[in-house]
């Protein structure tokens, strides 16, 4: 018997590690054994990047076996876009122009941070990467972190690197990353 409880003991231990092993987001758990609209759908700073999803269509695609790398705008980040522009993209007549900035967000294949930090150097390179939407993101190290840059000139910090998916990793962005028109 106390072998069982012991043994039973060391499960509920290590079920616990493994689930930190990934990071909070807006103080939800992110399980890797979620998929990527599963686990922004759970994340409360993450609403407007779900809702735009759902909008676009996008939802059963990145729900998909992927892998993809999903670069996601918080909701700050989306409230920092000129007065107008979600509710603008959100609407019908504009689903094309929302797919294209969201696709601008998504990378085929997993890059976790220290593969993107690889891929950019540490001699002040700068990383190109193509997203699914075909446009071309800039990675660069900046103060410690992770600074991206959209073809469109904006710009967006990871906060939050390597939430592990089923289907992929998402980093957390603190900026939109909206594509040249």
């Amino acid at each position: 018997m106390k072998t069982l409880l012991a043994s039973a003991a060391l499960a509920v231990l290590a079920a616990g590690a493994f689930a930190q092993d990934n990071p909070m987001v807006g103080g939800a758990a992110m399980p890797a054994t979620n998929d990527i609209v599963t686990n922004a759908m759970a994340s409360p700073i993450h609403t407007t990047l779900v809702a735009a999803v759902q909008a676009a269509g996008l939802v059963e695609t990145l729900q998909g076996p992927g892998p993809f790398t999903v670069f996601a705008p918080t909701d700050e980040a989306f409230a920092a876009l000129p007065e107008g522009t979600v509710a603008n993209l959100l609407l019908p007549e504009n689903k094309d122009m929302l797919t294209k900035v969201l696709t601008c967000h998504v990378v085929s294949g997993e890059i976790f941070s220290g593969a993107l930090a690889e891929m950019i150097g540490n001699d002040g390179a700068v990383a190109q990467i193509t997203t699914v939407g075909g446009c071309v993101i800039e990675a660069r190290m900046m103060d410690g972190g992770i600074q991206l840059t959209s073809d469109g000139g904006s710009t967006a910090m990871v906060t939050i690197p390597d939430v592990d998916q089923s289907n992929g990793v998402i980093h957390v962005i603190d900026g939109v990353l909206v594509p040249a028109m």
